[in-house]
């Protein structure tokens, strides 16, 4: 814990308004004894003002530097001191000098007395700082013995971007590929999307060059026909147990790559354009393995065709969740393995049903019928493609693409909803409604092509075939229709299970150009999370942490609770319910101890008491009118506090009522802080963090939805003491809704001062 800490105040945060010379008398006073320096600077983040903390700290005068000044957002890479002393920001100038009003909503006047309310606030955000200090030590990670070789799950197009990308990185690489070959769905491509300038033609895959630049790489060790049976251990130390031909054998592992691929969509869904019934409608992908094959001929009686209709848009069947088109060729759908008699009871995985229907366009489908279209033109001379859509998708370069196929007078290009596709003697009728033209049309095509649905392998097995006691597959596959689970909007490549990196369609319908990009970039994640595994520190999204949950066991009553509340699985536990933490696995958002009502679990640089401590140490008035009410923002430091600094950066005003704590993530939240707040006489606690539900953004994925769930045990226990649940409430913001921040928290104080003072305010 910091005992001898030096206190730096930013003169240029806290100006005009407030007096640093002032601030400093006032720290002195109250905290003489914890801070045997107290000083104050022009402009801390300045050569000189660094110069000045570095004296201090190599004079051995101190072990621990608060920051009084800007938000810790800012300048962090000028106050990295090292490992010899623990650094905390308290953010003066956002929360205090630039978001002050006075109650009566009007500015504070630089020169006029400083307001009784302002000079509260700083105060009590002075105070926190020291203790939070105090509560805090270094924290003395675990350094493992990792493993640096990559497993590169799936030896397709994506998989063989990955395995290149990370032994060109000097990585050793085993790729693993459950085929006689390699090369997957993209070997059995005719062509591609153009790859390269000018971006006008469909151009080679180039899967045989890849291939052989994996076959002459000395990093990469290529196992065929083999499956993952287990994946056993944590980051930096996994143990992949594969099994080959009856034989198994298993090597030790730092990361994974999961490039796994897809399954072809079950054909019923494409039932109502006539596919399964009318022999002359094939799916894309079948259509494509015909041009592999060398030519275009009518499944029916083996003839060339003069004119091919394509379907962009399959929108009719309704009823169940939408699946994405891809370019491939089909192959059989891997079927969910059943479970062993004898098995331990647990998680269970239930494959994902097959989406029944293609509810929107997307961007793969208009690709591959411009492509497929300029294949009837390439291979039958005399004939005519015709591409019906209801929306046109080709973003950045690939509108040269379109654009080539509107000039090519062989390619009919047409807006339209396709209503229904019928047969009339040896030809097919095209129904369509609302075209450009406003009327219902009828196209006559020898050969309709439909769209190939996309169902990732993970829907329809664990693929991954994890030894996690949350079971073997991926969690909430459901809400990701199968999809390998990610957050897309902060982290794309990023699972739920730490080490193990999502890459090409098993993360999300794409283009072999984006898949290649993705590969490129798993590999890196995969790389990156070997290099922190081996230095003791997070992963993601907290990147380079030192601190893991540290675990009293003494007074562990083996609820559970953390195991089953940890969104990464990073804990496992024995027969009694005793938990079993991997650190490697740990992304250090602090569920866990959210979760625990012992309050066993604390990160050294993060605890119970540090929090519980600073809500304590605010002065609370034992009457609103003896100086206002007291509110506490407890705010996720990954949406809502860089929300609050933008705000207040852009001239947005709050109360000066409320009091902004950070915490890493709501999940973290525990109902004893609730409770301490309440107890002193806090009138309202606001936590204010990420979206949750089927839109998350979460950094920690589940922090906010686990933090609702808890509220309402918080609101039956307010109830019971006599309190107005209304006080502790939840909100939600993303990074950019900064401007209604302001609003959230009136309102809030609003219903506050509706509501009265807290019962306990004054005992």
């Amino acid at each position: 814990m910091a005992e001898k800490i030096g206190v730096y105040i930013d003169e240029s945060s806290v100006a005009p308004l407030l007096s640093a010379e002032e601030l400093v008398a006032f720290v002195k006073a109250k905290c003489a004894g914890a801070c045997p320096i107290v000083k104050s600077h022009k402009r801390l983040s300045s050569p000189d003002g660094v110069a000045m903390i570095k004296a201090d700290i190599e004079g051995g005068e101190i072990d621990a530097v608060m920051l009084a000044g800007t938000s810790p957002r800012v300048d962090w890479e000028v106050f990295d001191f090292g490992d010899k002393v623990i650094v905390d920001r308290v953010n003066l100038r956002e929360f205090v000098t630039l978001s002050y009003k006075n109650p009566d909503g009007s500015a504070p006047v630089a020169g006029q007395p400083v307001p009784r309310e302002l000079t509260s606030m700083v105060q009590d955000y002075l105070r926190m700082g020291v203790v939070k200090l105090q509560k805090m030590a270094k924290p003395n990670p675990e350094i493992p013995e990792t493993n640096k070789t990559i497993l590169v799950l799936g030896g397709g197009w994506t998989g063989i971007n990955a395995a290149l990308a990370a032994a060109g990185a000097g990585y050793s690489v085993v790729l693993v590929e459950k085929e006689a070959a390699l090369g997957g769905k993209a070997a059995n491509l005719y062509k591609t999307f153009p790859l390269a300038y000018p971006y006008l033609e469909a151009t080679d895959t180039g899967i045989d060059r890849l291939i052989g630049l994996v076959a002459g790489n000395s990093k990469i060790t290529v196992k065929l026909s083999t499956s993952l049976k287990l994946l056993a251990g944590a980051p930096g130390l996994y143990e992949a147990t594969l099994a080959s031909g009856g034989k198994e054998e298993t090597l030790p592992i730092g990361s994974v790559v999961l490039a796994a691929g897809w399954q072809p969509m079950d054909g019923e869904a494409l039932a109502p354009y006539g596919y399964g019934t009318l022999k002359n409608v094939v799916t894309s992908a079948e259509f494509e393995a015909m041009v592999k094959a060398g030519s275009i001929k009518r499944p029916s009686d083996g003839k060339a065709p003069k004119t091919v209709a394509f379907i962009v848009d399959v929108t009719k069947a309704l009823e169940a969740k939408p699946a994405a088109v891809v370019e491939e060729a089909p192959a059989e759908a891997a079927k969910p393995a059943e479970a062993k008699e004898g098995e331990e009871a647990g998680p269970v995985f239930s494959p994902i049903k097959t989406p029944k229907h293609l509810a929107y366009s997307s961007e793969l489908t208009s690709l591959v019928a411009l492509k497929q279209a300029n294949y009837v033109r390439e291979k039958l001379d005399d004939a005519v493609a015709m591409i019906i859509y209801d929306n046109m998708m080709v973003p950045g370069i690939n509108e040269r693409y379109y654009r080539a196929a509107q000039d090519n007078p062989g390619v009919m290009l047409t807006k339209g909803t396709v209503t229904g596709v019928a047969e009339e003697g040896i030809s097919l009728v095209v129904s369509a409604k609302d075209t450009l033209l406003g009327g219902d049309i009828s196209l006559a095509a020898d050969l309709v092509v439909v769209p190939t649905g996309i169902v990732p392998a993970t829907a329809l097995d664990p693929t991954i075939n994890l030894l996690y006691r949350q079971g073997p597959a991926f969690p909430d596959l459901q809400l990701f229709d199968g999809f390998a689970d990610s957050n897309y909007i902060c982290f794309p490549y990023e699972t739920r299970r730490t080490g193990v990196y999502a890459a090409g369609c098993v993360r999300q319908p794409m283009t072999m150009a984006q898949a290649k990009e993705d590969a490129a970039g798993a590999a890196l994640k995969a790389i990156q999370c070997i290099e922190s595994a081996s230095r003791g520190v997070a992963v993601h999204p907290r990147s380079g942490d030192l601190s893991y949950p540290v675990f009293n066991f003494v007074r562990c009553t083996q609820c559970k609770r953390c195991t089953e509340e940890c969104p990464f699985g990073a804990l496992d536990d024995d027969e009694k319910g005793t938990p079993k933490p991997n650190p490697t696995r740990c992304r250090r958002c602090g569920t866990c101890m959210g979760a625990c009502p012992e309050r066993v679990i604390s990160f050294d640089n993060y605890n119970v008491d540090m929090i519980g401590s600073q809500i304590r140490e605010c002065e609370i008035p034992p009457k609103i009118e003896d100086g206002g009410p007291r509110v506490f923002i407890l705010a996720c430091e990954n949406d809502a506090y860089p929300a609050l600094d933008m705000a207040a950066l852009r001239g947005k005003k709050w109360s000066p009522y409320v009091r902004i704590i950070p915490v890493r993530c709501l999940g973290s939240v525990n109902a004893i802080w609730v409770a301490d707040a309440m107890s002193k006489g806090v009138d309202g606690v606001m936590m204010l963090g990420c979206k949750y539900g089927d839109d998350y953004q979460c950094h920690f994925v589940k922090g906010s939805e686990i933090c609702n769930r808890r509220k309402e045990n918080i609101a039956e226990s307010l109830k019971r003491l006599g309190v107005e649940p209304e006080r502790v409430e939840q909100y939600q913001v993303a990074i950019d809704e900064y401007d209604k921040i302001p609003d959230m928290i009136d309102q809030f104080m609003d219903m506050v001062l509706k509501i009265g003072p807290n019962p306990f305010k004054g005992y």
